[in-house]
């Protein structure tokens, strides 16, 4: 392998190459950029199977492996085309009632006990996922996974959690439907497990979350070096998300300590963990992850291409707020439009423009667009939809805006920045280490913050300017797409040089010990 290109499989969710956003901009300047010195294998997970690609697919892309969560009952019916059907038929004939009984259900069992009490060991946890993919290399995922016993360990599993919980009335009882979700949850965020894992130099995960089962399945497998990058925190998002849904208690627990077991088990086995920003490190040590594999790599712009122009003939009389954002909860669009409202009281010819998605949440753009309406807001607070020009987004306003109640390290921010514009933002996640100095933080969920530092800049132009020549001079300092690919393609390099040895030889759990010498068997 030393003689040769190093291969990398990529892991995504819900981003690239399906889906717009800053994770997929990111992932899109990795491939394009290392074209002639790095190979990508893709595994893509999305929500459901009809989803088309939205970036070209660059030449070193190898292949892509589209695993639909959702949308597919089958999983390999989607995404396993090269395996003839004669063999998925022997899988299914394979599993019997005996050997879902006695080799599956061990694991399976102690799986539960992680699942709800998901600060055990993570090192038991990458054996369990690891004796679950080798399970399924012999026998069928859909005929496991649906077996009645599973459904009754779990009804069992879960009526025992809320036994020892103690002081409670009959109305908290979990119903049928928590046990319907939870295992809905398991059969289809396991998919991954269903799939053959290619050897190659290093796997890349773009969360520490689901799509890394695979990493740390190549682990044991191979010995292969395992990279995570956190964008956001991931568990840190799904607990906000999860905490806004409309579920049972029982079912948010579930959510939360399933991504939780996810979580820690990935930073407990990745070989190095690359924040976009220092700030998410906090989070990460929490959850497994050690000070001594923790080494952030910055994102980075390309400030020829997002460079400094004057506004556009659409917007040059106007004092313009631009602003791009997938239109869903995180971002906090809400805030976003009230503060237009306070704007507009002391700049009355304001208009704020953001461009992104209409499609990620699309009950939450119409509560934002009712929410334009009730301000009357129509005439200075414009939904753009996608553009297809991103490098001249930012050029259109005077400044940008950034509402969110969680980030990374944001494109956008940097993009702007690039641009010679200044950004009003909140202070979540890694934007400080961006704008501090050369722009205006403001609390989270705070419009009047926000209003205030989108004034400043707008009445006093002498700031305003002096601040985006700050901005665009910390881009060219610090955040290049140079220095950040060159970090990417060293640490490529170094796992594709060093020696890959498998960890399947020092597992523990008798259970899993028991599936590999039935599956070794068997070969």
């Amino acid at each position: 392998m030393i003689n040769s290109k190093p291969t990398i499989l990529f892991e995504t969710e819900g981003s690239y190459p399906y889906s717009g956003g800053g994770v997929s901009t990111w992932a899109h300047i990795l491939c394009t950029e290392l074209v002639d010195d790095i190979d990508f294998i893709i595994m893509a997970l999305t929500g459901n199977p009809y989803v088309e690609a939205r970036y070209r697919k660059t030449p070193n892309i190898k292949s892509i492996i589209h695993i639909p969560l959702w949308g597919v009952e089958e999983p390999v019916s989607h995404f396993d085309k090269d395996r003839p059907f004669s063999e998925h038929l022997l899988k299914k004939a394979n599993t019997s009632n005996d050997v879902i009984e006695q080799l599956f259900m061990p694991m399976y069992r102690r799986f539960l006990d992680h699942i709800f009490d998901p600060f055990q060991s993570a090192e038991q946890a990458g054996e369990l996922i690891y004796g679950f993919w080798k399970f399924f290399q012999r026998f069928d995922y859909k005929k496991t996974l649906s077996h009645p016993l599973l459904w009754d360990a779990f009804k069992r599993r879960l009526e025992q959690y809320f036994a020892d919980l103690g002081d409670h009335s009959d109305s908290e009882h979990p119903s049928m439907l928590d046990v319907t979700f939870g295992m809905r949850w398991i059969y289809h965020f396991m998919m991954p497990l269903a799939v053959d894992i290619p050897k190659v130099s290093a796997t890349h995960a773009t969360l520490a979350g689901f799509p890394a089962i695979s990493s740390i399945v190549a682990k044991f497998e191979y010995g292969t070096p395992m990279v995570v990058t956190d964008h956001g925190v991931y568990i840190r998002e799904r607990l906000i998300n999860v905490s806004q849904e409309d579920m049972s208690y029982f079912s948010q627990r579930l959510l939360v300590n399933m991504s939780t077991f996810m979580t820690r088990v990935v930073y407990y086995f990745a070989d190095r963990i690359a924040p976009v920003t220092s700030i998410n490190a906090k989070w990460e040590k929490k959850y497994e992850a050690t000070e001594d594999r923790i080494r952030p790599i910055y994102n980075g712009v390309d400030a020829d291409l997002f460079r400094p122009q004057p506004k556009p003939e659409h917007t040059q009389d106007q004092p313009t707020v631009v602003a791009v954002a997938h239109v869903f909860p995180l971002k906090d669009i809400e805030t976003m439009i009230r503060s237009c409202e306070l704007v507009r009281r002391e700049i009355p010819d304001v208009q704020y423009i953001i461009y992104g998605s209409l499609e990620v949440d699309k009950a939450y753009v119409q509560k934002c667009k009712d929410l334009v309406e009730e301000l009357n807001l129509e005439d200075h607070f414009t939904f753009g939809g996608y553009h297809d020009t991103p490098s001249k987004i930012f050029n259109e306003g005077d400044l940008s805006i950034l509402s969110s109640i969680s980030e990374g390290f944001p494109y956008t921010v940097l993009e702007s920045m690039s641009c010679s514009r200044p950004v009003v933002a909140t202070d979540v996640g890694g934007v400080r280490e961006a704008v501090e100095g050369c722009g205006i933080l403001c609390k989270p969920r705070n419009a009047r913050e926000l209003a205030d530092g989108v004034i400043k800049l707008l009445e006093d132009d002498d700031l305003r300017i002096e601040l985006g020549q700050k901005a665009r001079s910390r881009v060219l300092l610090k955040y290049t797409i140079t220095k950040s690919v060159n970090n990417y393609r060293n640490l490529y390099q170094s796992f594709h040089e060093q020696k890959h040895i498998p960890q399947s030889g020092g597992i523990g759990l008798s259970a899993v010990k028991k599936v590999m010498e039935e599956v070794k068997a068997d070969v």
